[in-house]
């Protein structure tokens, strides 16, 4: 089985973290050396380790931000 890997290429925003220290972000991830994503996924403080996530093109990254204008 290949290597898992992947480069955060930009960190765009840390949204939240936790009492352990894991941080909350929206991050351009390149996984298994590919384009890099918009990525929001909880991170370890080294970035060694990372919780579920979801990764989105930049097409759904458009729709989120135009979503979230819309809210109230």
């Amino acid at each position: 089985m290949p290597a898992f890997t992947y480069e955060i290429v930009e960190t765009v925003a840390v949204l939240s973290e936790n009492a352990r220290g894991w941080q909350k972000e929206l991050n351009l991830v390149s996984w298994g050396g590919r384009d890099a994503k918009y990525d929001i996924r909880e991170w370890s403080p080294e970035h060694d380790r990372m919780g579920k996530g979801v990764t989105l093109s930049d097409e759904e990254m458009k729709a989120l931000v135009e979503a979230c204008k819309k809210m109230k």
